[in-house]
């Protein structure tokens, strides 16, 4: 059971006096929207499965009888890593028939990625598919198991190909295993989730939430969105992070409203399934609004069932969506973090209005700030650091004093590290950021660790990683290095042949490497990362 969690007690009995928190846990919620609407369908996605509430409960509770009897109890951690599946909703739910704490893992994390994080969290059990995309899953999960001394088991989700090894497939726990009746142990206050974030230090951090946290972020979201359950969403982001699992999954399951997985995004599928399914609404980074946004443009077609896109990640131009509003839809910006899920929203009657001039105002029981470095609160229209507390921020960070310390006070604040001012109004606009990192299609990508990695490579003496624009992505991987004296200045594809032997991830691989004759420092050595972001602005010619 993890139990020390970073909870202010005035804040707390605070939020339950507002009713921001209650003693519901997710089960119970889902319990009484599953016993309302069982025959209602709650998923489906782009492989053709499709799942009903009812069914979902059943094979939820048929997997949880599983992990019980492998000795999963309360407040154990189980990882699972799927794909945007509508098999991740009945993995989810059976976690919490059990009280154990959700630990959803991205596809692309492999052997080493897994190891560190399972063993972080000391997870119990593994769920994950044979094989998907290139990748064997099943050899991988073996391999894993061998190096998390708490782990004690492996389920296969065997939709692509048959499993090779002992280890049961949720097809044989379905037919094997009667469902589990009895409701868990689990309380409100408890953690319910953990996230990893992207990785912007280099390794990921093990993101804690509650109960409390995820339900009072959600009801939030839904309310600042309009939504209702007669509304249909597409989601096409990865179901590891907040976006698609909080706003994807949870959100809609509160209402009873259905969601429309796409398992690999492409704009011409998206724009069938939106129409097939009579989708309504979604959320995801700037590139599936871009990619869309071209697809209608360059065929004619249309989405006329399409409401409203919700969009982070990066600050959205006003082009944008003005170019969303003239397809018949509104694009609402929303800023937010893995630790504070998107908190500051654009009401979808300003979409056209404030037209990508502001990231929003707070959702309701969110408050927000803008503070100098010693976390005074600065004027309104004065540049500072953003911060958040609220009912929804996350209750720390596992096993990392430093960076609870370094981001989450005492009193609740949790601060973003994003550079940012409020108007008179209230409304807050996000100006870059405090972080070394780059946001590149929504994750965050660690300047440091693509600057470490490029140790060593020939021809490049001192260099440094900033983002640059990208209508698409909103930032792509640029690195300025001073050239070596005597060796040729690499070019982007020797940089690259020089990270692949390295073993390093492509999504860390530059994609423009720029000569300067010295990188600007402060006095303190510390590189001025902005002075570049303005030199690759100026080499563009957008400055």
């Amino acid at each position: 059971m993890i139990t020390d969690l970073k909870i202010n007690p005035e804040n707390k009995r605070r939020w339950y006096e507002e009713g921001w928190w209650t003693e519901d846990t997710l089960y119970d919620v889902w319990h009484r929207t599953a016993t309302t609407y069982p025959d209602r369908e709650y998923v489906c996605d782009s492989t053709g499965t499709r799942l009903t509430y009812g069914e979902i409960d059943e094979k939820s509770s048929r997997l949880a009888a599983w992990l019980k009897e492998r000795g999963i109890k309360n407040g154990d951690v189980v990882s699972f890593q799927i794909p945007i599946w509508s098999e991740f909703a009945y993995v989810y739910v059976a976690v919490l028939k059990v009280g154990a704490v959700m630990h959803p893992l991205p596809v692309n994390f492999n052997e080493e990625d897994l190891v560190y994080s399972m063993n972080l969290v000391e997870s119990k059990a593994l769920i994950c598919p044979t094989f998907y995309h290139k990748t064997d899953y099943e050899a991988q999960a073996l391999a894993v198991m061998k190096r998390v001394p708490t782990m004690q088991s492996i389920a296969l989700i065997d939709k692509v190909r048959p499993a090779t090894c002992d280890w049961p497939t949720i097809a044989q726990i379905f037919a094997d295993y009667e469902p589990l009746t009895e409701a868990p142990e689990s309380k409100s206050d408890d953690v319910a989730n953990i996230l990893s974030t992207s990785g912007t230090t280099g390794f990921p951090k093990a993101v804690l939430f509650t109960h409390n946290n995820i339900l009072a972020s959600e009801r939030t979201y839904i309310d600042g969105a309009e939504r209702t359950d007669k509304d249909v969403m597409i989601m096409m982001s990865p179901l590891n992070h907040a976006t698609g699992f909080y706003h994807g999954l949870i959100s809609n399951m509160i209402m009873g409203a259905r969601v429309v997985l796409q398992e690999r995004f492409s704009p011409e599928q998206a724009v069938q399934l939106i129409n097939d399914e009579g989708a309504t609404w979604s959320h995801g980074a700037t590139p599936f609004v871009y990619d869309t946004l071209n697809y209608l443009e360059e065929t004619g077609k249309s989405i006329p069932s399409m409401d409203i896109f919700i969009s982070g990640g990066a600050p959205l131009p006003g082009s944008m969506v003005e170019r969303c509003a003239r397809h018949g839809f509104k694009l609402c910006e929303s800023y937010g973090s893995t630790e504070s899920c998107p908190h500051v929203y654009v009401p979808p009657a300003k979409a056209l209005e404030w037209d990508g001039e502001r990231a929003g105002i707070p959702c309701d029981g969110v408050e927000v700030r803008i503070v100098d470095a010693d976390h005074n609160e600065v004027p309104r229209g004065v540049k500072g650091e953003e911060a958040s507390r609220g009912p929804n921020v996350f209750v720390g960070y596992y096993k990392n004093e430093k960076a609870n310390a370094e981001c989450l006070d005492d009193e609740g604040w949790f601060y973003s590290g994003d550079l940012s001012f409020m108007d008179e109004e209230g409304r807050i606009k996000i100006c870059g950021r405090i972080k070394e990192i780059i946001i590149r299609g929504g994750e965050n990508i660690s300047v440091n660790e693509i600057d470490a990695n490029l140790e060593g490579c020939p021809g490049m003496g001192a260099h440094a990683t900033c983002g640059m624009p990208d209508d698409r992505l909103g930032e792509r991987i640029c690195t300025f290095a001073v050239p070596v004296e005597g060796e040729p200045f690499p070019t982007v594809k020797d940089v690259q042949e020089y990270l692949a032997s390295k073993n390093v991830q492509k999504r860390l691989w530059p994609e423009r490497i720029e000569q300067i004759d010295a990188l600007p420092y402060t006095l303190s050595g510390k590189v001025k990362r902005y002075e570049l972001a303005a030199e690759i602005k100026r080499r563009m010619g957008l400055a």
